[in-house]
């Protein structure tokens, strides 16, 4: 004959097995959460060089094509998607690519003197995990002149032949 103490100390176990596998269900979902920040995190790192990559020659393409007896570089990005110099259109990109950090075109222009476009960079704060296979990059040292990580902004897609470039 089961008695009440007994009954109220197996409720007091079941309630403490409940709370254990709710807290085994917590710590799992924070580990899968974290795992898929690294994956989205590696994912539009990729993304973010293909799409630097790509402008960068559309703007190397666009430079590289000789109109009146002379090599500029664009003033504008959207000039980079329909190039109408001499009457011919010709496109060096599809579209204008997002930011994939930002998801908007709100790319940092690197400008020469002249104030022709010869790059972009992203402007993400976004901490860089991926330390190979890189652009070159800004200084990334902090307002003090201390060191800081490498961020994603930090990478530059600069046209070849370009120089005087302010970031």
């Amino acid at each position: 004959m089961r008695t009440f103490e007994t009954r109220r100390r197996e409720r007091g176990f079941s309630y403490l097995l409940l709370l254990f596998a709710l807290l085994l269900g917590a710590a799992a979902l924070a580990a899968t959460g974290e795992r898929w920040q690294v994956a989205l995190q590696r994912e539009r790192e990729d993304e973010l060089l293909f799409r630097g990559a790509e402008i960068r020659s559309a703007i190397e393409t666009y430079h590289a094509r000789q109109v009146a007896g002379a090599n500029e570089f664009p003033p504008r990005l959207e000039d980079l998607v329909e190039d109408a110099r001499e009457g011919e259109v010709r496109h060096h990109l599809r579209r204008l690519y997002l930011d994939p950090f930002t998801g908007a075109a709100d790319w940092r222009l690197l400008r020469r003197a002249d104030d022709r476009i010869v790059g972009v960079r992203s402007r993400s704060t976004r901490v860089a995990m991926r330390t190979k296979g890189l652009p070159p990059t800004a200084d990334h040292r902090a307002d003090d002149g201390s060191e800081r990580a490498l961020q994603v902004g930090d990478w530059l897609f600069v046209a070849a032949g370009a120089e005087n470039v302010s970031p």
